[in-house]
């Protein structure tokens, strides 16, 4: 199954009120490992050194400091279009944390329309 698909399907499984998650991805022919970091530069993979998985995704759905699911899904469809063929591996999903925001001098209506936002 190509790399992407695999990606939708973990997101698609996931509930609603997931934040992050982290993923490892392994590519099966090592001599693409350069072809295929240009690719995962776009949603800023973190290299593995001395580790039998070679990146480690961080995405994030609503807000975070990680990639967003679009700029993921992108990059392993890159991968897929170059036919780099690899796996990829559902670490840890957190979920249940909303972004800690100062409120102080904000209207009602922000506050509010951030709590409706975030209960979702």
């Amino acid at each position: 199954m190509p790399l992407a698909d695999t990606f939708t399907q973990i997101v698609d499984s996931l509930p609603d009120d997931w934040t992050d998650l982290e993923l490892d991805l392994r590519i099966f022919d090592e001599s693409r490992y350069v072809d295929a970091a240009k690719y995962l530069v776009t949603c800023n993979a973190q290299p593995y050194s001395r580790h039998d998985w070679h990146w480690r995704l961080l995405c994030a759905h609503r807000f975070g400091h990680a990639a967003a699911v679009p700029a993921v899904h992108v990059a392993l469809r890159l991968l897929d279009d170059d036919r780099i063929d690899g796996e990829l591996a559902l670490r840890e999903v957190r979920s249940g944390r909303v972004p800690v925001t100062q409120m102080w001098g904000r209207p009602e209506s922000v506050r509010r329309e951030f709590r409706e936002l975030n209960a979702q």
